[in-house]
């Protein structure tokens, strides 16, 4: 993408109302949304984040679904989110939203509970271990998600990585963990729920025409 079409972007960014772009100083400052994100959408159905949300595809998509559930994609990259927040706009989606900000903030954004469910879709694997730390399923992210997330909130882990469908199952199995579900091949097990199949981004589609295998797990993290 060219730097004339990003800078269009952002500054398109800018005038969605579905679009907010807190500096990391209004977050660490006390973000004016956390525990009142209620107040935004103006109602009290349940949160659901999509994480690293890219095009924000899947986060339309389950909006579209699932009009009594509120649908906020996080991602740093305003230019990519773009066309899911363009696209909410255009089709009068009042259960979706964006956020700009980076993941490990994600704690300072979102009060205790306050979330239902996480979706993370096609994240970088981080597969070097000096680059652990940006894993989205290691444990220091899994504890923020365990804190905002209520007592029956579930995560979703969708990749096309067998390297991070490995680690993450790992990490659960050794720790006080719940695996809901978990399959190395959506799309060649007959009993993969409807959500993980029916919605397929951008990229996932790429990756089912080079035959790559599609993971998925379906767990609750717990930390003492």
């Amino acid at each position: 993408m060219g730097s004339k079409n990003k800078l269009k972007r952002f500054r398109e960014n800018e005038t969605f109302k579905n679009v907010l772009q807190p500096s990391r100083k209004e977050i660490f400052d006390g973000f004016h949304l956390k525990s009142k994100w209620n107040t935004f959408f103006k109602n009290n159905n349940p949160i659901v984040l999509e994480l690293g949300c890219g095009k924000g595809e899947y986060t339309v998509a389950l909006a579209k679904q699932n009009p009594q559930i509120n649908y906020i994609g996080v991602d740093i990259k305003g230019a990519r989110f773009w066309r899911g927040a363009k696209t909410a706009l255009e089709e009068k989606l009042d259960n979706v939203a964006f956020l700009r900000t980076q993941i490990e903030l994600i704690d300072l954004c979102f009060a205790v509970n306050e979330v239902n469910e996480i979706w993370i879709t096609f994240p970088d694997p981080q597969i070097k271990f000096k680059r652990m730390k940006h894993r989205l399923t290691n444990p220091d992210f899994l504890k923020k998600y365990q804190q905002i997330l209520n007592d029956e909130g579930v995560i979703h882990l969708k990749t096309d990585s067998e390297f991070l469908h490995g680690y993450t199952l790992g990490l659960l199995q050794e720790g006080n963990h719940e695996i809901i579900y978990a399959h190395h091949d959506i799309y060649n097990n007959n009993h993969s729920p409807l959500e993980v199949t029916q919605i397929q981004t951008f990229y996932e589609n790429q990756f089912l025409e080079q035959n790559k295998a599609i993971t998925y797990i379906k767990f609750r993290t717990f930390y003492n």
